[in-house]
């Protein structure tokens, strides 16, 4: 059994979005960097590129996702396969980033460039975005709905003092309940000391 300090829940990522460029033979890609957290945003982005730059070639991408880095993917767009998409993820991979997505627009020459020229191209376009972003240490973290009765506030409010949890959310309305988000290094200890204040229950969110 990993204990609470032992888990490894910071990684990094890059603070906002960023963007880089690359040339060669009148072929332009153009590389934009963005923190994403789950495929839904990495769709909508990609699709709103493709929106803007209707009279590009191709919109080639790469995501990776988590902080333990384990979801993926890198998409060609119709390049000659593992010539856009990889060397895309590679970059990624080399700073040792998560939760980022890296799209290259591609507009044709006239020239074609031969699969080493192209993946020097996605290489060299998103290396350069990436240079030009800010590299960040984020935080994994869990957010958790505690429900409990007026009587227990104290001591629900002690443990959030003394463990620093961000509250999200609070309603002390008909009962009482509150969101909060919580490292996962300290995701077991806390539970373990909510449960013990009677009438407190916890669920994900």
């Amino acid at each position: 059994m990993i204990e609470p300090e032992q888990i490894q829940d910071s990684f990094r990522s890059i603070a906002a979005p960023a963007q880089g460029l690359f040339k060669d033979n009148g072929s332009r890609f153009i590389a934009y960097a963005y923190p994403v957290e789950t495929e839904e945003e990495v769709k909508g982005i990609v699709d709103s590129l493709k929106k803007e730059y209707h009279d590009a070639r191709h919109y080639c991408y790469a995501y990776r996702l988590g902080y333990r880095r384990e979801r993926f993917r890198a998409n060609d767009d119709g390049e000659p396969s593992g010539s856009a998409g990889r060397p895309i993820l590679g970059q990624i991979d080399a700073n040792m980033l998560s939760d980022v997505l890296i799209v290259v627009v591609r507009y044709f020459g006239g020239i074609k460039l031969g699969i080493p020229g192209l993946i020097r191209a996605y290489r060299t376009s998103s290396a350069d975005a990436i240079a030009s972003a800010e590299i960040i240490e984020k935080i994994a973290s869990r957010n958790l709905r505690l429900s409990f009765g007026y009587m227990s506030m104290n001591d629900v409010m002690k443990v959030i003092k003394d463990m620093s949890i961000d509250v999200l959310r609070q309603d002390f309305s008909m009962s009482c309940a509150m969101d909060v988000k919580v490292r996962l290094s300290l995701e077991s200890s806390f539970r373990e000391r909510m449960e013990k204040i009677e009438g407190c229950t916890i669920d994900d969110i």
